[in-house]
């Protein structure tokens, strides 16, 4: 086995142990130890040996909590699937998005529940501590972009 391919398998059991999908992770995992980080189906579906079906369904996910992006291959009309240099920037710069609807659940909640409801203390800590995280990954995004910076 090589280099490459123990890495897949570590890094994707880490991000499977910390509740990613199991195929997102191996996907994920090849795009960043490829060496420039862009796969088609085709070739994703080689390498970690799964179904083009489960290599859709998996870039379907990352795509849609921004830990890879869909290009369509010059020349041709077939897509590549592509996970940037600094790819977790890119998915804590759309934790408000990822947020966004867990908030407006909470809010309505709040809103349509009695105030004398005991639940209404659970709601209240876990929408103020969801407001709480995105505060502190907006800071930290900020400081990782001034550190990468130079600043």
């Amino acid at each position: 086995m090589s280099a490459a391919e123990r890495f897949v398998e570590q890094m994707a059991g880490a991000l499977t142990e910390a509740g990613m999908p199991r195929v997102a992770s191996l996907v994920f995992s090849a795009l960043l130890v490829d060496d420039d980080g862009r796969m088609t189906s085709t070739e994703l579906s080689g390498v970690l040996a799964v179904s083009p079906a489960s290599v859709s369904g998996a870039v379907k996910y990352l795509v849609g909590v921004g830990m890879v992006r869909r290009e369509r291959e010059r020349g041709s009309r077939r897509d590549v699937y592509v996970v940037d240099d600094d790819a977790w920037h890119g998915t804590m710069t759309r934790v408000r998005q990822l947020y966004a609807p867990m908030l407006a659940a909470l809010g309505r909640g709040l809103s349509e529940l009695p105030a004398e409801a005991p639940a209404r203390h659970r709601i209240t800590l876990s929408r103020d501590f969801l407001l709480f995280v995105i505060d502190e990954l907006d800071t930290l995004v900020r400081r990782w972009d001034e550190r990468r910076a130079g600043g």
